[in-house]
Parts: structure tokens; C-alpha cells; sequence
């Protein structure tokens, strides 16, 4: 992984390719290549680092000159990053080129068996097995070795294919990584694993599911299963356009989407309140009242962040629907061997639609006769498309590779859920509209607290070198400590960790002394005075506070040495409001310790490999 841009029409490719990979370069990567057909030949250009190596290297003089090409920002799994190691791979001809997202789980086994057939590897890479595995199986047309090849072959991949041997034809495969075709003006045709690679140049795509593989010429495209048998595919429009993947001024897109969860959560609950009813309508909860009602257990299921909104999901579900509700990690649930049945709803959540632990989980779920539920906020995701049924966040692209507006979009379209279950079980009509108009205030809190950003940028300066972090909260707030913490150490680097507060006392109160920073969840909910007393314990031991806490609320100033004040909210919903100066104050952390807020190391922002 984890970028593929594709394009074959009749212009120079090299420059469309790499704006492609620029609109990709969120979603993180250590190296990057191009190859293009050039004179019937291919010519592959590629180096570790950012993309601004790879313009360097193209503008010496080397870039080549062509109309059909393929290029790859890489996100390292097997080889460090490296030149060597960069996509695209090539075959011991040279005539054939890969890009690939994903892992190929047997390499192994084929490096070893097409070693012993005399091929010649030039890197420690998986995917490049691949080009060996086409070149053994060459009987003269690039789709049908494209096939042979991946019948040998395990493991999760999206592939941009194409040759010498086959110079007017781009293959593109899926399993298990999204994939999908650009349909350009006349004659022009684009691969991507993200429409953003694309939206530049049309707005008309075909997303590939997984088993399934596509052939591009200038003459149209075809879509076939991978053995060979055709399918019809839908073509989709794209709605959101080229603004909305830009800055807009801001210094980094995480400050960007931090300022516009006002708007976005507007947008997740556009339409969706019935005020006097007090409950929410979901068009895409595509099954009947009854069949909602016949639900006994419910599974929420993610990876990271999601997984956090999912635990704030499942205290909801149990308090407000009385329904019982558990929330595994989607890379745990997939390999055990869990107890659910056709009464059993799974939620599946994620922002990109692609995690891979999500997905497989999600499958996993429907094999053994649960319904699936998809959150996602990418339209047309492969969880999307999978589910029985679920709910957009209309969060707009997220590019920040830290999510912060599709989490609390993310705990908002749980809200609703939720609102909707109980409705038809046991809430009164009375309760439901107190959670409506809480709803309805929400998008206007989170504004007042953004009006915060300057005093949370001066806590900032003052603990931007603490080595540890702890964050606790109680109820509602303990998922909320987790997801504080995860922010701060994704784009700050500072190692953070989240707990309910009642288990500091449990081990970690001994790492607690004056350099530790202690940022305290305490709104005034219903567990307040259990977490002051936490507080106390904290102080006892020389720790620096940092506390949110209900604006007015100043029982607590004097004891603490900061105070973040959020408005008041219903329980269920204070962690929206808590989640931002927490966003806040790890996104000014990073920026003064000088981090690369928007794509920190190591990570990416859609995970399609296990």
C-alpha cells in the first residue's frame, strides 16, 4: 500500500500521474514511481521520500515522455522504504510493471518457487511476486496472465498492471483494497485507490469490488470476475469537488477539519430529527420497524478511533435502548470464534469504508447469519456496498491522517441510531425530544468551544515537551480519555495513555509525579464526584492538571492548573464536546515540537492490510 494512480488516453501521462499521487499524499507513504510506455518500452522512475523527490528526479531530465503509465506512493510492509524497494515493481524482463496496495500473504512460498524457475528478484518486497508470477504465465495478452498469475496467489491486493508486450491495455484487480476506474473525456480512462486521485479530471467512476478485475484501453474498459466471467458495473457520479480536499487557508488540514465539525455534524443530522416525535428518521436503515424491534444483541466492531466512538455507541445502546450492546476490536472479533445469530445486529464502523480488519470482520459477522450495519463516510466504500444497511456521516473528505470531524460525526450517527432503537423500545416520547433538541444544540457548542483555541494553544507551549501524558475519564468519558490520548500520541509523537480514572490507582498512579500532565475528563455528569476525588489523588502526588469541565463549574479551579470549561450537554453527547479542545491541544503540541501534523510517520489513513 498505499496509493495507485493509473492513466491511459491521449496525453503525456507523467503529470496527470503524479498529481494524482499528490491528491493521495495524505493518506501517508515513504517512497514513490512512476512507469510509463515510452518508444514501446517501459521507463520506471521511483525514489524513497515524499513526492517533491520524485518531481526532482522527473525534472533533471528524466522524466519520461508517454500516454500510458502507472504510479505508486508506498506505505512499507515488507523492505524498508527505500529506492529498491519503491513501486512500481518490474518483472526480469523489464516489460512488465505493478503497483500494488495490500500484502501478499504467500510471497514466500512463490519467491522461492519462481527462484527455482530461474527468476531474479530485485527487491525484499512482496509485490513484486506479482510481476514474476505474470511473466511465468505469458501466453500473449496482459489480462489473461494478469488471471493465471492471481490464481496462485493469497493475500489481500490492489493492482495497476500493464506491458510492453500489451502496450494499449492497463489491467486493474481487486481483493481486499479498494480499487476504482476513472472515466475521463473521450479516449481517457484512469486506475485509483482513491477518488481523490482522480476528481481533477472527472467525477464518472466504476468502484471494483473485491474478485473482481477491469481492462482499460482508449477504446473503453471492461469488468470481468476474476475468472474471467463479465459484470455489468454501476457508474457513479462524484458530488463533493476539488475544494473540499483543499486547505482553505488553514496551515494544516487537521485544523481545518477540527474547525469545520460545526458544519459537519449540521451535515450528519441534516434531515435526519423529527422534533416533535422525538426521534430520528435514517433513510439508509433500510429495514422495518419490527425487524429493528426483534434485535436482541448488538456488536459494534472497529479499528482505532472508530473503535472509540463505537465504545461511546455501546454505553448508549445499553443506557438509552436497553439493548445489550459489546465493542470489539475488529482485528480481535475476526479471529475468534464469536456467538452470533440472526437476532444479532453487527455495526461496523469505519471512516474510509476500507479497513481491512473492519471488512473482514463485518464478512465474518454475516457468514455465521447476523445483520450488518455500515458507519462510513466514504460513498460508494466497500462496507458501504457490503452492509444490509447503514448510515452515512456526510463529514465530507477527511485528509488528516488523525481523524477528528468523522469521530464526532462518527458518535452522532450513534446517537441517532440509538434515538431511533429506543424510540421503538422504551423511551418515552418526552425523553426523546430532550435528546433531539441536544442534538440540535450540539453544532453551536462545538463552535463556542473552538472560541478556545487560543488558551489551549498556551497549555500547549507549556507541556509540548512532556515526555507522558495520562487522561482519564469516567462513564461517557472514559472513551473519551482513549481517543484524547490516541490524538496526541498519532501526531505529537509524546507516548499517551488513556484509562478510567479509577484505575489509576490500579498501577499507574506511581508514574505520577510533576512531570506528568494529567488531562481529567470531569464534566458535571453523573459520575462528577467520583472523578474529583481522582482528582485529589492526582493532586496529592504532585501531577499537573489539566481539566475539562462543565463552563461555570469552578469547584475545581485552585485544585487543577488548567481549566478547558465546555458548555452542558446531555451525558451521552458531552464527549463531542470534550473531544475537541483535546483535538486542540495535540494538534498545537505537534505543530511546536514540529511534527507533520498531516501525515504523521509510520501511519496511513485508510489501512487495507491486516
Amino acid at each position: 500500500m498505499c496509493g495507485i494512480v493509473g492513466y491511459i488516453g491521449d496525453r503525456n501521462s507523467v503529470p496527470l500521474l503524479v498529481e494524482g499521487l499528490k491528491r493521495l499524499e495524505y493518506r501517508g507513504y515513504d517512497s514513490a514511481g512512476v512507469t510509463v510506455l515510452e518508444d514501446g518500452h517501459l521507463e520506471t522512475r521511483k525514489t524513497a521520500g515524499k513526492i517533491t523527490a520524485l518531481e526532482k528526479l522527473l525534472g533533471n531530465g528524466e522524466a519520461p515522455h508517454g500516454s500510458v503509465g502507472i504510479a505508486h506512493t508506498r506505505w512499507a510492509t515488507h523492505g524498508p522504504p527505500n529506492t529498491q524497494n519503491a513501486h512500481p515493481h518490474t518483472d526480469c524482463t523489464g516489460e512488465i510493471a505493478v503497483a500494488h496496495n495490500g500484502i501478499i500473504e504467500n510471497a514466500g512460498v512463490l519467491r522461492t518457487k519462481l527462484e527455482s524457475l530461474g527468476h531474479r528478484f530485485a527487491s525484499e518486497t512482496d509485490t513484486e511476486v506479482v510481476a514474476h508470477l505474470i511473466e511465468e504465465a505469458w501466453d500473449g495478452k496482459l489480462e489473461d496472465a494478469v488471471r493465471a498469475a492471481l490464481r496462485q496467489v493469497e493475500g489481500a491486493f490492489g493492482l495497476a498492471i500493464m506491458s510492453s508486450r500489451d502496450p494499449g491495455t492497463l489491467v486493474a484487480a481487486r481483493k481486499g483494497s479498494p480499487l476504482l476506474i476513472g472515466i475521463g473525456r473521450d479516449g481517457e480512462y484512469y486506475i485509483a485507490s482513491d477518488v481523490a486521485a482522480v476528481l481533477a479530471q472527472t467525477r464518472q467512476v466504476v468502484y471494483l469490488d473485491d474478485g473482481e478485475m477491469a481492462v482499460l484501453t482508449r477504446d473503453g474498459y471492461e469488468t470481468f470476475k476474476l475468472d474471467g466471467r463479465s459484470v455489468d458495473k454501476e457508474v457513479r457520479e462524484i458530488e463533493w469537488d476539488l475544494e473540499a480536499i483543499e486547505k482553505g487557508g488553514f496551515e494544516h488540514f487537521m485544523l481545518k477539519e477540527i474547525v469545520e465539525q460545526p458544519e459537519t455534524l449540521r451535515n450528519t443530522m441534516r434531515g435526519r430529527l423529527l422534533d416533535e416525535e422525538g426521534t430520528a428518521k435514517l433513510g439508509g436503515v433500510t429495514i422495518s420497524p419490527a425487524e429493528l424491534k426483534s434485535i436482541q444483541r448488538i456488536i459494534i466492531t472497529g479499528c482505532g478511533t472508530s473503535w472509540h466512538a463505537g465504545l461511546l455507541g455501546g454505553y448508549m445502546l445499553e443506557e438509552l435502548a436497553r439493548l445489550p450492546a459489546e465493542v470489539e476490536y475488529a482485528s480481535e472479533f475476526r479471529y475468534r470464534n464469536p456467538v452470533v445469530d440472526e437476532n444479532t445486529l453487527v455495526i461496523a464502523i469505519s471512516q474510509s469504508g476500507e479497513t481491512a480488519d473492519t471488512l473482514a470482520a463485518m464478512r465474518e459477522a454475516r457468514r455465521r447469519g447476523a445483520r450488518v450495519m455500515g458507519i462510513v463516510n466514504v460513498v460508494g466504500s466497500t462496507i458501504a456496498r457490503e452492509s444490509d444497511f447503514g448510515i452515512y456521516l456526510h463529514a465530507g473528505p477527511e485528509i488528516g491522517v488523525a481523524s477528528t470531524k468523522a469521530f464526532t460525526s462518527q458518535v452522532v450517527a450513534l446517537a441517532l441510531f440509538t434515538l431511533l432503537l429506543g424510540r421503538l423500545r422504551n423511551l418515552s416520547v418526552l425523553q426523546g425530544r430532550e435528546i433531539v433538541a441536544a442534538l440540535r444544540r450540539l453544532p453551536e457548542q462545538v463552535e463556542q468551544v473552538l472560541g478556545l483555541n487560543d488558551s489551549i494553544r498556551e497549555i500547549a507551549r507549556t507541556y509540548k515537551s512532556a515526555p507522558n501524558f495520562l487522561y482519564l475519564g469516567r462513564g461517557y468519558n472514559f472513551p473519551t480519555a482513549l481517543e484524547g490520548a490516541l490524538k496526541l500520541k498519532e501526531i505529537s509523537y509524546i507516548h499517551a495513555e488513556g484509562l478510567p480514572a479509577a484505575e489509576m490507582k490500579h498501577g499507574p498512579i506511581a508514574l505520577i509525579d510533576e512531570n506528568m500532565p494529567v488531562v481529567v475528563i470531569a464534566p458535571n455528569d453523573n459520575v462528577y464526584s467520583k472523578i474529583t476525588s481522582n482528582v485529589q489523588e492526582v493532586k496529592a502526588r504532585g501531577g499537573r492538571i489539566i481539566a475539562v469541565v462543565t463552563e461555570g463549574n469552578l469547584e475545581l479551579d485552585g485544585m487543577v492548573d488548567h481549566l478547558i470549561p465546555i458548555p452542558a450537554t446531555i451525558d451521552p453527547l458531552t464527549p463531542v464536546l470534550a473531544t475537541v479542545p483535546l483535538q486542540l491541544l495535540a494538534y498545537h503540541v505537534a505543530v511546536m515540537r514540529g511534527c507533520n501534523v498531516d501525515m504523521p510517520r509510520n501511519l496511513a489513513k485508510s489501512v487495507t492490510v491486516e
